[in-house]
């Protein structure tokens, strides 16, 4: 029985560091705002040409 409470012990060890990363990043990164083009083609323009 110790190995198997070893084995969830390791198991919940890398999850908390894995939801403490995730924490981290959605916490102290910040997106950066900035404007996007999108070119459209001149066919998706005209309603004659489908």
């Amino acid at each position: 029985m110790p190995t198997l409470f070893r084995f969830f012990a390791t198991i919940a060890i890398l999850a908390g560091l894995i939801f403490a990363g995730m924490f981290a990043l959605a916490t102290f990164v910040k997106p950066v705002p900035r404007e996007m083009s999108v070119t459209i083609p001149p066919a998706k323009l005209q309603p004659g040409n489908r």
